[in-house]
């Protein structure tokens, strides 16, 4: 790949730039994630070359995460295109197409970097207007939008489809208000941002919607949209599945718990859903003879997995490399039991020394062992351990 040391210049904001008006040898990278596109890849590269070099120097750098010739296939289309085309191809397909965006971005070198799908739903005709539209809003983020006037989302096939992108919408800019405010399109995937407005290193990516994690984590102060038409896909089929949906709810409570308050509010609730597996296993053990004693101190241990088990893929996915899986789980069983420990010397400590009446002494105790278990489990469960050791193995225990 290329280094491109030029900058773009201040008059590239004029609609009739040219390429002879841009310093050489480049002025944008066009980053395109690939899984297993083989079939768009010629034609995308023909529409890149058809309306892009003409009037903005460019070169194109695939990421790919492919298991069939797509690699190939691009090394052989890239013989016949006017500027430089590399492939970064990965082993480990970490964060989905996000994380492949990633990768990306740190691999870019010039002013601008240009996010576009690989299956020609994404027009390349629009990549000179959203460089130019914002170098004309002195804007780090220029997002391609189906919502606003002139833009159209003909392009997803069938009413589930549209349905579910405008609900991920809607649910979207309802949790991220701020962060989101003066985008219309937060599930846009085509988009050009300034390399100066994104730091690579703190984006978390989980799945495809890679500028919502940029909007949330390090949004651009200065943002502009230019509308565009969503393309029917060119061949093959949408990625789109349940699972990347599934992936796409977990991405969102690990964007939305990124302070300690929110996750503390999320910790309680997820603890709240506990009560459900202890009750049922209280009632079956119970039914099935166990004196009730025992037979609690069983059923509870049903709600530490539940609740383990919404925490480590809800809250703490990002932590959980720093230690083992039966590490992780025999230190927050022994912190939730804990709790049924503490709380009752607790109980009697406010009723005997503070006064305190038993339910108001039992609210303080829960809400005391509540932050107590809290701290605990974000300090000894997902901190890292002293010197990095917990970090070995990540991808094999997460």
């Amino acid at each position: 790949m290329n280094s491109f040391e030029s900058m773009v210049p201040q008059t590239l904001g004029d609609p009739a730039v040219r390429a002879a008006g841009i310093p050489e040898p480049g002025a944008v990278t066009i980053v395109v994630p690939t899984f297993n596109e083989s079939a768009n890849i010629r034609q995308l590269l023909r529409q890149i070359t058809a309306s892009v070099p003409a009037r903005l120097p460019c070169e194109v750098v695939f990421v790919d995460d492919s298991t069939d010739d797509t690699p190939e296939v691009i090394a052989e289309a890239a013989r016949d295109c006017p500027f430089p085309v590399s492939v970064l191809h990965r082993e480990e397909p970490e964060g989905g197409l996000g994380g492949a965006v990633v990768e990306g971005l740190k691999a870019a070198t010039s002013q601008w970097i240009v996010v576009m799908d690989g299956d020609c739903q994404h027009p390349p005709s629009l990549i000179p207007e959203l460089i130019a539209s914002g170098e004309r809003a002195h804007a780090g983020l220029v997002v391609a939008s189906r919502y606003i006037k002139g833009g159209s989302r003909e392009g997803l096939a069938g009413g589930y489809r549209i349905a579910v992108s405008r609900g991920a919408t809607w649910l979207t800019k309802a949790l991220f208000p701020r962060r989101l405010r003066g985008i219309s399109d937060p599930m846009s995937g085509f988009f050009a941002i300034r390399r100066s407005a994104v730091t690579a290193e703190v984006l978390r990516p989980l799945g495809y919607k890679i500028l919502l994690e940029l909007a949330v984590r390090s949004r651009p102060r200065q943002v502009t949209e230019v509308p565009f038409v969503f393309q029917d896909r060119f061949a093959g089929e949408s990625k789109s599945s349940a699972a990347e949906g599934l992936r796409f709810l977990r991405h969102l409570v690990g964007l939305r718990t990124a302070s300690p308050v929110a996750r503390m509010t999320v910790f309680g609730l997820i603890g709240a859903t506990g009560f459900l597996p202890n009750l049922l296993g209280l009632y079956a053990l119970t039914a099935a003879g166990l004196h009730y004693v025992p037979a609690e101190i069983l059923a509870n241990q049903l709600g530490v997995a539940w609740n383990f088990l919404l925490i480590e893929h809800l809250l703490f996915r990002e932590r959980r490399r720093h230690r083992k899986g039966w590490d992780r789980a025999g230190r927050f069983a022994l912190l939730a039991n804990a709790d049924l420990v503490l709380r009752i010397p607790l109980i009697a400590l406010f009723v005997r020394h503070l006064g305190m009446g038993v339910l108001s002494a039992t609210a303080l105790a829960l809400v005391t062992t509540f932050v107590l278990r809290f701290a605990g489990t974000e300090a000894l469960v997902y901190l890292p351990r002293r010197g990095g050791r917990g970090s070995r193995g990540a991808g094999r225990t997460a």
